[in-house]
């Protein structure tokens, strides 16, 4: 059974930084490419970070450019988010997914497996 956990989340003031982990299990993550998402209540998930099976390329979102870093430890499984500067706009629930599919991929759909989800609240 895939299992990907997300770790890290919490409580952080505006302008903070919090590093944001994955871990995952069940299947060889070595050749999926992982992202970030997050979403707030009643509104749609959306894509915020993505980088490649080898570490190579990464995507952002526009609001995650400059401020958030997607990492990954193939050999560990792990996938990170580390985000800095955020803001409250940033209060969400983040999840960890994984993709069989290379490239720029920012819909929910393209992504194959996923984590249940951890709260991060940015206060002002």
């Amino acid at each position: 059974q895939v299992q990907l956990v997300e770790s890290g989340g919490g409580l952080v003031q505006a302008g903070g930084s919090l590093r944001l982990s994955c871990t995952g299990s069940g299947t060889d993550f070595t050749y999926l490419g992982m992202g970030w998402f997050r979403q707030v209540e009643g509104k749609e998930r959306e894509f915020v970070a993505k980088i490649d099976w080898n570490g190579a390329t990464t995507y952002y979102t526009d609001s995650a450019k400059d401020r958030f870093t997607i990492s990954r430890d193939r050999a560990k499984n792990m996938v990170y988010l580390q985000m800095t500067t955020v803001k409250p706009e940033d209060t969400a629930v983040y999840y960890c997914a994984a993709t069989k599919s290379r490239g720029w991929l920012w819909r929910v759909f393209d992504y194959d497996y996923w984590g249940q989800g951890i709260q991060v609240t940015v206060s002002s």
